[in-house]
């Protein structure tokens, strides 16, 4: 496995950096648009806990266990890195077969639906697959997030199962997390589906 490390992911709509403490004033911003903190089957910080959740995925990364990125909205004209929409992460590394799950994810409400959560998912699963060669990527979400349910079919992964009540949530309830996966042998289909759709205007 090339070795898994911080790096800069640019593509159509967004560009993913290595997550930094200076990102904190953004990304308290992106999630104050639609209040994320508030969805119960989600798990985004609110803003007084930002700081410490940035310095948590910090100390996972130093650890081996996640590779964290900011997610910026590309500039329309000059297809520069912009604002802070997000945030997104390798995590659950398996370096031995290789494998990795992209998971933590979370972008501010007013970006749904506009083509960045397909492209971010390209640039991680291109990086996967073709530099880091994996033999497989999973994704994980709560049996109750419809929306992340159904965009991650979209891309083309298969479901596995479900593992119930699988982990506590914040707020004291347990999850059923679906497992869904993406193995190598299907990267080929699931990349022309996915440039497919980063082909057209948005989404």
């Amino acid at each position: 496995m090339t070795s898994i490390a911080p790096v800069t992911l640019r593509g159509k709509y967004v560009t993913l950096e290595p997550l930094a403490e200076d990102h904190h004033d953004g990304l308290v911003e992106a999630a104050s648009d639609g209040e994320l903190w508030n969805l119960w089957y989600t798990a985004v910080p609110r803003p007084e806990h930002m700081r410490g959740e940035i310095r948590h995925r910090l100390a996972l990364q130093e650890s081996g266990m996640m590779l964290p990125f900011t997610t910026r909205l590309n500039d329309a004209a000059t297809g520069e890195p912009g604002r802070v929409i997000g945030m997104t992460t390798y995590c659950n590394i398996a370096a031995d077969l290789p494998r990795v799950e992209i998971g933590y994810t979370w972008n501010a409400a007013g970006v749904h639906g506009t083509g960045t959560n397909p492209d971010s998912k390209r640039l991680l699963l291109g990086h996967a697959f073709e530099t880091l060669g994996c033999v497989a990527v999973e994704f994980r979400t709560h049996w109750m997030n419809m929306q992340s349910r159904g965009a991650i079919a979209r891309l083309g992964a298969k479901q596995d199962g479900v593992l119930r009540s699988e982990r506590r949530m914040p707020d004291g309830s347990l999850r059923d997390t679906v497992v869904f996966s993406i193995l190598a042998g299907e990267w080929p289909m699931v990349r022309s589906g996915l440039d497919l759709r980063l082909a057209k205007d948005r989404g």
